[in-house]
């Protein structure tokens, strides 16, 4: 007889933090107003795009209290990548193969980061992809993924520009970049260094504050209001 079950195939349970994590979720309320939620606005370096190849190299994270950042309460960690060879692919974010030697490796980071987000809704700029990364090391890591609700505030100005314009349908979108430096550029807000993961977590932290302020000022003063806006297409989720 064949034997079906490939030896090394079992899976440990999941990291109390993954269950105390899904736990934090399970009821999740979206009807409060905005002001009682926090948020962690994360970004992450990688050694590239590539799904199955590349790694995580640096977190950073900011946490936002009634709707302002507290400084007190921030994350930045590089991260040593298991292929010694990703450290070339880091010049981009400057950060050197001597730092990444020195840093801790993603098991030791990870569940620090994941009691960091706590019970706090994610954003990012482009979430999808840090999420997806932070995902898939959580799967090794901790066993399970993450279950906190997230904010793409790429989709937010893509919303917020289609109300400056009128144009309320993806196709009738004006041409503009979205690229978080050049959003910050026009929207005059503070300026921080780019390609660095606490830095880019920061200038994300101002954006998000930016738009939530005129969603705010448009009527939208629930987390629910958000997210049914995102659903007919003039806003994100």
């Amino acid at each position: 007889m064949v034997n079906l079950f490939k030896p090394n195939t079992w899976f440990a349970p999941p990291h109390p933090l993954i269950i105390q994590n899904r736990e934090a979720f399970a009821r999740f309320d979206q009807s409060k107003p905005l002001t009682e939620y926090t948020f962690v606005v994360c970004d992450t370096e990688l050694t590239g795009f590539d799904r199955k190849r590349d790694e995580i190299i640096s977190i950073g994270a900011v946490l936002i209290r009634d709707l302002q950042i507290d400084l007190g309460a921030t994350f930045h960690q590089y991260i040593r990548p298991r292929n010694i060879e990703h450290t070339q692919a880091t010049l981009i974010h400057r950060i050197t193969p001597q730092q990444l030697a020195l840093a801790p490796p993603l098991a030791e980071v990870l569940p620090a980061f994941v009691e960091f987000a706590g019970s706090s809704l994610m954003v990012g700029h482009f979430l999808p992809l840090d999420m997806d990364f932070l995902n898939r090391a959580a799967r090794k890591v901790l066993g399970g993924t993450l279950s906190n609700p997230g904010i793409d505030t790429m989709r937010m100005a893509q919303g917020y520009q289609r109300v400056l314009t009128g144009h309320f349908q993806e196709e009738e979108e004006r041409s503009c970049s979205y690229v978080l430096e050049d959003l910050a550029k026009e929207y005059h807000l503070p300026m921080f260094k780019a390609h660095d993961a606490f830095e880019d977590a920061m200038q994300t932290a101002y954006l998000f504050l930016f738009l939530l302020k005129k969603f705010r000022k448009g009527g939208l003063l629930t987390l629910k209001d958000i997210y049914q806006a995102g659903k007919v297409g003039n806003m994100w989720y």
